[in-house]
């Protein structure tokens, strides 16, 4: 007989397993998600609005990807900044039926960071952003249409993995305008969250089957990027709203994490 087909070994499926991935039909998990700060959302009772605001001084960089942000979510509005502190911002945001605060930060002329803040309640997650290219910038790309995206979601497998997802997919709406062919991506690879946006394309084609003298038309699909595109790798989540003194962490990325290649926390 035949020796066993040898699976090539990847970071992936050698991937140390601990007790917080997540197993399929996870009852205890199930009820706790029930529960928490998200559940209106899915049960399709609370409708998404989220603020989008930035650092003190944003550059040309820094609106240029905001006019694509804010395509890219239907029911996203920007506000500046105007020197105001977070903690204003949250309150004015929550007196005005905000579900989610959206915060871009740069150094220097690039962008490198996002917090996001759940309102009224939190949690605050931060993110390092890295690999930013806008729409505009990429090769044979298309313009959003203002239907409402789908929205996919890759390998949040841990109970944190979980949370954040549950994060993201808040600042869309449950139900999506399929004829606008408009999908938005957060696909998780070791940790770095890679953010698409595209449209999917039906194309008619012509063409000549072996055999046959007609050509035969066929419709074949083709994705079309929309952009913008980054990665983002979640630094800390933070219970309730942000508050950079005496805030209780659910998690904070260290340093020593990263001794093993093959540990992942999302």
């Amino acid at each position: 007989s035949l020796p066993p087909k040898r699976v090539p070994k990847t970071l992936e499926n050698t991937r140390e397993l601990d007790g917080t991935v997540v197993q399929a039909e996870d009852d205890e998990i199930e009820a706790d998600e029930a529960q928490d700060e998200y559940a209106g959302y899915f049960e399709s009772t609370v409708a998404p609005k989220v603020l989008l605001t930035t650092c003190y001084k944003p550059t040309k960089l820094m609106y240029r990807f905001l006019a694509e942000m804010l395509e890219t979510l239907p029911c996203a509005y920007y506000y500046k900044r105007q020197g105001f502190a977070l903690k204003k911002i949250v309150k004015y945001a929550s007196n005005r039926g905000f579900t989610d605060i959206m915060v871009f930060n740069q150094r220097g002329k690039e962008l490198d960071g996002l917090l996001m803040i759940h309102l009224p309640d939190g949690p605050t997650a931060h993110f390092r952003l890295s690999n930013l290219i806008l729409g505009e910038d990429i090769k044979g790309h298309g313009r959003a249409t203002t239907h409402k995206p789908e929205l996919v979601l890759n390998n949040f497998g841990t109970r944190l993995g979980r949370r954040v997802g549950r994060m993201f997919a808040s600042l869309f709406s449950q139900d999506p305008a399929f004829r606008g062919r408009r999908v938005v991506t957060f696909h998780n690879q070791r940790d770095f969250v890679f953010f698409r946006h595209h449209r999917y394309i039906f194309e008619e084609k012509e063409k000549k089957q072996p055999g046959k003298k007609e050509k035969e038309t066929k419709v074949e699909s083709r994705l079309q990027e929309l952009g913008p595109r980054f990665t983002l790798k979640l630094m800390s989540l933070q219970h309730g709203t942000f508050d950079s003194k005496s805030g209780e962490f659910e998690w904070v990325h260290k340093p020593q994490m990263d001794t093993s290649r093959r540990k992942f926390f999302l």
